[in-house]
């Protein structure tokens, strides 16, 4: 169309210079096209912005509302924070790092598809034939998929654990591979802190199941191993003072989550019997709790005469140390040359020796 409008090189091949006459011909074949096709270009251009705004327009209503969503779910955690209930799930912060996590995904999932199919919508606009262009992306995500299908697992276990709010920051869990609180949490790996202090990374695409040890409640409980001779009645009462005195005190009383109950007999046998005592506690604080207690029924225990056994077989108190000399025989009188009884025996008389 453009060439059209070119003015016409000499046949002999040398250059001569346009006239008016050609210049105006060239400016009155200009006119004419953009006259014949300014209709086409100013309805796809105008199409095109069309599709720009709307995009743009749904993008940021959507992203508001993701926002105010994640917002409200912040308003409700802090509103439950400080109650009873609130102990049972998450605190604030792990609310917070969660919604906001939650958040990141869905804009960034909303983005991605707005924008995308905003880009395939100006693409059809130009009439471009979008068939080759579907065709390749589908065979390169696919070649990407397999490519990288450890990476596509970990990020998709990743949003499922965070959308399901399995585990969150400052949680103890045990993954299978490794346990140990939770340091941080994303979308392909897990930060878990160990007990000696290591870090460990997991991916989400391995971790098959996860043991939460701070959701809920914990049980924290003590064996108590006394003699087979006490008073089950007097162990008893005396256990039962020791957790009644323990909830009325700080900070136990916030960590206890109900009475501390005698279960009663565990087992029993010859040399000793076993007291079993459980409480519900706060999560994460059954070990302190079960201290606290093998601290306050030992010190109760001692001043009530009560005695704790355990490990090797106890001895009775009224049994007499064994003498030393029960096991050693009599000393023979035949021992000494110089007693009556050697003197008296007669000697063995050698074999002769025949030559």
């Amino acid at each position: 169309m453009f060439l059209s409008v070119l003015p016409a090189a000499d046949p002999s091949g040398d250059p001569t210079a346009p006239t008016f006459q050609d210049a105006q011909e060239s400016a009155s074949n200009i006119a004419g096209w953009v006259e014949e096709n300014w209709a086409t270009w100013l309805g796809i251009g105008l199409r095109v912005l069309l599709i720009i705004v709307i995009a743009v327009a749904l993008r940021i209503a959507i992203r508001r509302a993701i926002t105010k969503l994640i917002d409200r779910m912040n308003r409700t955690a802090q509103a439950v924070d400080g109650t009873a209930l609130g102990g049972l799930l998450v605190n604030v912060e792990r609310r917070r790092q969660r919604s906001q996590a939650i958040g990141s995904v869905l804009r960034s999932v909303a983005s991605f598809l707005i924008l995308g199919t905003a880009a395939l919508m100006v693409l059809s606009t130009f009439e471009i034939n979008l068939a080759p262009l579907l065709a390749s992306a589908g065979v390169a995500g696919v070649a990407i998929g397999f490519g990288a299908r450890n990476l596509v697992t970990d990020f998709l276990s990743g949003v499922f654990m965070i959308l399901e709010d399995q585990y969150g920051v400052g949680d103890t869990i045990d993954a299978g591979v490794a346990s140990g609180e939770v340091v941080e949490v994303g979308l392909r790996v897990t930060k878990l802190r160990g007990a000696d202090g290591e870090i460990w990374y997991v991916r989400n695409g391995e971790v098959k199941r996860i043991g939460n040890l701070s959701q809920g409640w914990a049980t924290a409980g003590v064996d108590v191993t006394v003699r087979p001779s006490e008073d089950l009645d007097r162990v008893k009462a005396v256990l039962g003072e020791v957790g009644e005195a323990m909830s009325k005190d700080e900070p136990w009383n916030e960590r206890l989550w109900g009475p501390v109950e005698v279960l009663g007999l565990d087992s029993l046998l010859l040399d000793s019997m076993v007291v079993r005592v459980s409480a519900k506690t706060m999560p994460g604080q059954s070990l302190s709790v079960e201290r606290e207690l093998r601290w306050r029924i030992k010190r109760a225990f001692d001043a009530a005469g009560i005695r704790i056994v355990g490990g090797l077989p106890a001895q009775q108190e009224d049994e007499s140390a064994p003498d030393p000399t029960a096991g050693m025989a009599a000393p023979s009188a035949y021992a000494s040359t110089t007693s009556p009884q050697s003197m008296a025996a007669s000697p063995l008389t050698p074999p002769s020796v025949t030559k």
